[in-house]
């Protein structure tokens, strides 16, 4: 499947920026999928404005692969979006593991209908770039992709800026994740792409939590020969926003307002900070992101719209101290969360 075969609003959503929260797996006290909650999820992501979803990716648990419920993950995401909305939302699969393992996810997630796959290059830590380009070739030739630099502490790669250069070369790649949680390493990915003439296909999407907001408004001056290339993040794909997303929306769109003026006004470049204090209690920063999939679950039980924490793995779970550090960050920034969206529309989305 070629990008050109994807529906026209859709790829111009994707071009355009949008806010795409990472989909987290709702389980039951027996660790097994909790089909309501799941489903309730994924109305609520739609329902408070994300114009599309990231299923089957790194806060969905990798995990998920070795139980069996890749595809009943995907289909259930796909099929509940498709009954619940009729705006174009985008649709990206992610992808992992082995050159063998990632084409077939690829092809089942072009079966079921998704537009994309994020391509995670966990799997290949001890590969050579030369090698992992192939890698990416191959999938490409069966689903549009996003690249996808994931920092090294959850199990990524270190890249060079030629690496990003010659992967956004690759014509089925429509966008990219920079998610390093390292400006030095953003820095390279957006060179590479401009260096490769892609900056008008490839487009950038921030997955840098802790630098969310600034990410999408600050303007990136990237220098070649001379010539002088501005460029924006577009939209973000985030494990953040998979929280509190109908502020995190409002957000987005004050962000993306704010790109081209002259001056930015200060209380948006505070409220950057902000979301990253949110961002360390959430995702666990001061014990290496251990708990950074059950500090978001935490905040979905608290609304209602999970059960637990339960995660696939019995062993990952909240950190020492960090049920303490999701206290404070919801006592401070209580204005920032979206409690009151999600209560007038919960048993809705249950129903």
């Amino acid at each position: 499947m070629h990008h050109s075969k994807i529906k026209a609003d859709v790829r111009k959503l994707i071009a355009d920026g949008t806010v795409l929260p990472a989909h987290p797996l709702a389980l039951d006290a027996n660790r097994a999928l909790d089909v309501r909650h799941q489903r309730a999820l994924t109305r609520y992501y739609l329902d408070a404005g994300a114009g599309g979803l990231a299923v089957g990716v790194h806060t969905t648990q990798f995990a998920i692969r070795d139980v069996g419920l890749y595809r009943p993950v995907l289909e259930l995401a796909a099929e509940t979006a498709a009954s619940w909305t009729t705006r174009p939302v985008a649709m990206v699969a992610g992808l992992a593991g082995p050159t063998p393992q990632a084409t077939a996810e690829a092809q089942t997630a072009r079966g079921i209908g998704y537009h994309a796959g994020l391509l995670s290059l966990a799997a290949m830590k001890s590969a050579s770039e030369d090698e992992i380009i192939a890698h990416c070739e191959a999938v490409a030739r069966e689903i549009p992709l996003v690249g996808f630099y994931l920092q090294p502490a959850v199990g990524g790669v270190v890249l060079s800026a030629d690496f990003w250069r010659r992967f956004a070369s690759i014509d089925n790649v429509i966008a990219i994740k920079i998610a390093p949680f390292n400006r030095y390493r953003t820095l390279d990915v957006l060179r590479g792409v401009a260096a490769a003439n892609a900056l008008g296909r490839v487009a950038l999407y921030t997955g840098n939590d802790d630098h969310i907001l600034l990410d999408l408004m600050l303007p990136f001056d990237l220098r070649d020969k001379g010539v002088t290339t501005r460029a924006y993040f577009k939209g973000g794909l985030l494990g953040h926003w998979s929280v509190w997303t109908a502020s995190a929306i409002k957000q987005f769109e004050r962000c993306k307002a704010a790109r081209g003026k002259d001056t930015l006004h200060a209380d948006l470049l505070a409220l950057d900070a902000r979301v990253t204090d949110c961002n360390s209690a959430f995702f666990d920063v001061a014990n290496n992101f251990h708990g950074c999939i059950a500090g978001c679950h935490e905040i979905l039980r608290r609304q209602g719209l999970m059960q637990g924490l339960w995660c696939l793995d019995p062993a990952e779970g909240l950190s020492p101290g960090q049920m303490q550090q999701i206290d404070r960050v919801c006592r401070e920034h209580a204005d920032l969360s979206d409690d009151a969206f999600v209560k007038d529309n919960l048993q809705k989305w249950l129903a």
